[in-house]
């Protein structure tokens, strides 16, 4: 009580931080790393320098704008910091000890992996390579496919990766379950044991749930959290294929971007083919967990289309969603003439109205249970 609080917060309850330690050093050059998006991130090559209980030779410098905004060249002295205690970023230059010999960095207008053009999209910071064949992308998508909270295969490192791209073994991540044990001894610091390790590691992959996989998948802005959140509204990866955008929109925890992401992310003819060879390969794609529902009679709502409005006493919209998905309907955000049911709650709103002139079905809370306990 002595304390007080913030707007935002009790003053007991915010934890301060020690600020961050900070050294100087030089920028000897700026490279281009490409990531599995296809984005060019420009990173700063340092002398090396210890900080914060390690040396560090390079420091991220995020995108062109932000080299921009700190004017950071090639030969400036300059204060780095771990972000976060743990990624080296440059924090600014030291302007007065520069000679004048220090040299602008710009942004390549090509790849500097593949040699493909440099685009950059208006409203976004990053410039990225779009070629579908980059190299350095494939490496990326590989890598993340492989990481702890996708597939976890352990074993599949960024020099068993690099050398298969390379040896052009593989050109995308389905590709690893379609190895052969004469592939990998051939390659570099791999013996017979590693390499029985390795296939061990890739079959137990073909376990993870879905979510695992959806997040491997490498989707545009589909993080860890996020694809949990998409498994509680589609048990199978076909029926997320299938997803429309209003019922992405429907779903709190994603919005416009994520699902703008994902239905672009399934009209991809060359993903949808990775799709099917991992599909052909005996990946968990939900497939299990959709047959024990429809052997409990679950798909009662199979392929009906329902709108909520109004205040409901027994759910929350979220806990009605999840029911009507589970029991194979689909739930949008607006009355039209295909939906079946308008479940309407304490004072409905404009979709109540437009149910009527559209001569849909409206049902109370009480009926909504009745359908859905229904043998």
């Amino acid at each position: 009580e002595e304390l007080g609080s913030t707007t935002r917060s009790p003053r007991w309850a915010i934890a301060y931080k020690f600020p961050a330690q900070q050294v100087t050093t030089k920028v000897q050059d700026i490279i281009v790393q490409v990531g599995r998006t296809g984005a060019l991130t420009p990173v700063a090559v340092l002398d090396p320098v210890r900080i914060s209980g390690s040396v560090v030779q390079r420091a991220t410098l995020h995108n062109e704008d932000e080299i921009r905004r700190k004017d950071v060249r090639i030969g400036d002295i300059v204060l780095i910091q771990k972000a976060g205690e743990v990624i080296p970023e440059v924090v600014k230059v030291i302007k007065e000890k520069r000679t004048g010999k220090e040299m602008e960095f710009v942004i390549p207008t090509q790849c500097p992996v593949c040699g493909a053009k440099v685009f950059r999209t208006e409203g976004e910071v990053a410039s990225r390579c779009n070629s579908l064949t980059c190299p350095a992308q494939i490496k990326e998508r590989i890598r993340h496919f492989a990481s702890r909270n996708a597939m976890d295969i352990e074993g599949l490192g960024p020099a068993i990766i690099d050398q298969l791209v390379e040896k052009g073994l593989i050109k995308d991540f389905s590709n690893l379950y379609f190895l052969k044990r004469n592939d990998l001894i051939s390659l570099e610091r791999m013996g017979e044991k590693s390499v029985d390790n390795l296939l061990d590691a890739i079959e137990k992959s073909k376990k993870k749930s879905l979510a695992n996989l959806i997040y491997g998948l490498g989707i545009r802005y589909v993080g860890v959290h996020t694809s949990e959140v998409i498994t509680r509204y589609y048990f199978t990866l076909y029926k997320l294929e299938k997803a429309r955008l209003e019922e992405l929109f429907e779903i709190n925890e994603i919005g416009p971007k994520i699902a703008e992401s994902i239905i672009l992310f399934f009209r991809e003819k060359e993903n949808l083919a990775i799709i099917e060879r991992l599909r052909s390969a005996g990946l968990n794609f939900g497939q299990e967990e959709e047959k024990i529902r429809e052997e409990k009679g679950a798909q009662i709502l199979a392929e009906k289309q329902f709108v909520l409005t109004g205040t409901l006493k027994d759910f929350t919209r979220t806990q009605v969603k999840k029911i009507i998905l589970e029991l194979g309907g689909r739930v949008t955000g607006s009355v039209s003439k295909k939906t079946d049911y308008v479940v309407a709650g304490e004072e409905p709103g404009s979709k109540y109205q437009k149910a009527q002139e559209l001569g849909v079905n409206i049902i109370n809370e009480e009926e909504f249970k009745k359908i859905i306990t229904s043998e």
